[in-house]
């Protein structure tokens, strides 16, 4: 039953960060990635605190520090990948990010001693390269080794890097605290600091203008993302760190579609070929997993 459990939050996690993605790129390129970050993190702390204000005076001194380090990777992280989405082109940035995937489910068996069968392995390399196939939008895209000098690439490399450690914090902190503690604690730094960034540049007071003027990116953007990462922390203490991972980083050939619906592009035959081998590798690991 935990296993089902984990598998409902995993795919939660994939459908609302295959939105909140889309909502994110708009929000970040009208009022910038930190004011962007701050109104993420505010909606997580003021949304979450009634359902963690019992917890907060339990924390010990190793919660804190586990907490802290993962929200200073977060804050990081969470820069450069916004900041990649906003310089560079989506169809070159996004397969970037995507390592963050593979990443991820080598910290988590290095580190967390998490153990995945040789199917399982292979079928997160078939979800993984299905994702780059699905979010590639032309073939000479995927000579990594031709981008380096693309705008937004090295700002998405660290992204992914960051976000590896971030899914991987995620999850070890939910699992010894609790999934909504994390992410109302870490939420809560993210928008303590870039509020703070913000005051000190002057631009604090702009907030409520912004928020009036694009309050649905605003709203879509925090709602679907706070949901994504409360959805992943919450998979990860039914499942494996890496199998809630590959599920919900899933999500990264949804924006594609997006991305072609608003465009009114046509998918190459590469890309229908990546989202054939996403749903066929989600969907076995899922079968196999529960």
């Amino acid at each position: 039953m935990s296993n089902y459990l984990g598998m409902i939050f995993a795919f939660s996690a994939l459908a609302s960060w295959g939105f909140g993605d889309f909502f994110i790129q708009k929000t970040a390129r009208r009022i910038g990635s930190l004011k962007a970050l701050f109104f993420i993190g505010a909606a997580g702390s003021a949304g979450l605190f009634p359902f963690v204000r019992n917890e907060i005076m339990f924390l010990n001194k190793e919660n804190l520090l586990l907490l802290s380090v993962l929200g200073v990777i977060v804050i990081i992280a969470g820069f450069f990948d916004f900041e990649a989405l906003k310089e560079g082109k989506i169809s070159i940035v996004e397969p970037i990010v995507s390592l963050e995937l593979p990443l991820t489910v080598g910290l988590s068996m290095v580190l967390a001693n998490e153990t995945l069968s040789f199917i399982q392995l292979l079928l997160v390399g078939v979800v993984f390269v299905g994702i780059v196939l699905a979010i590639t939008e032309h073939h000479t895209h995927l000579h990594y080794h031709k981008r380096i000098f693309e705008k937004g690439v090295i700002l998405a490399a660290i992204g992914a890097i960051g976000m590896a450690l971030v899914n991987f914090l995620v999850g070890k902190s939910s699992q010894e605290i609790s999934a909504l503690m994390t992410i109302w604690f870490t939420h809560s730094l993210l928008a303590v600091v870039c509020g703070i960034y913000l005051l000190l540049k002057g631009e604090f007071g702009k907030l409520i203008s912004d928020f009036k003027k694009h309050p649905g990116l605003i709203v879509g953007q925090s709602f679907l993302d706070n949901l994504g990462w409360v959805s992943f922390a919450q998979a990860t203490t039914y499942i494996p760190i890496a199998i809630a991972t590959t599920v919900s980083e899933s999500y990264i050939a949804m924006t594609v579609f997006l991305g072609l619906a608003v465009n009114k592009e046509k998918l190459k035959k590469h890309q229908i070929l990546g989202v054939i081998l996403v749903i066929i590798g989600v969907g076995v690991l899922s079968y196999i997993s529960t």
